[in-house]
């Protein structure tokens, strides 16, 4: 299923944003721009566990922007100009994006969104995924500062 976001994901953003690069996995994927390698900072849809979403009771999504640096501070810097931007990113992402910690890791920061329960074999739920991330994407991008 992933792959196919990942597809969809590709046709879905601008090219001006840069070279798009995502790695699909069986619960997940994660997409960046130009690297090689995916950076500390990404965006990401992945299956997680219903523990971190309280809504869920057997599984959930979560599709958004990570900052993943192993130390706080410097998640906190790539997350500022988006803190300061919340006016632009919140009427295209909605009450339901949160900017705060990851979920499970409280070094980590996040601006994501999570889906409790969905139905992983409803085939257009690939192509629901690939909007919303596609939608991360396109507003949270022209705001970062940082690009590590």
């Amino acid at each position: 299923m992933f792959d196919q976001v990942a597809d969809a994901v590709r046709g879905l953003v601008p090219a001006d944003l840069g070279s798009f690069h995502a790695q699909a996995r069986r619960w997940g994927l994660k997409a960046w721009f130009d690297a090689d390698e995916c950076p500390k900072v990404h965006y990401e849809a992945q299956v997680i566990s219903p523990k971190h979403v309280a809504e869920a009771e057997h599984l959930a999504v979560e599709i958004g922007f990570h900052a993943e640096h192993p130390k706080g501070p410097a998640n906190e810097e790539v997350l500022a100009p988006l803190r300061a931007a919340e006016a632009a990113w919140r009427p295209e992402l909605g009450p339901q994006a949160t900017l705060g910690p990851f979920l499970g890791n409280r070094t980590w920061l996040r601006l994501s969104e999570t889906w409790p329960d969905p139905d992983l074999s409803d085939p257009e739920v690939c192509f629901e995924i690939a909007d919303t991330l596609a939608a991360y994407v396109m507003a949270v991008e022209p705001l970062r500062t940082d690009r590590s």
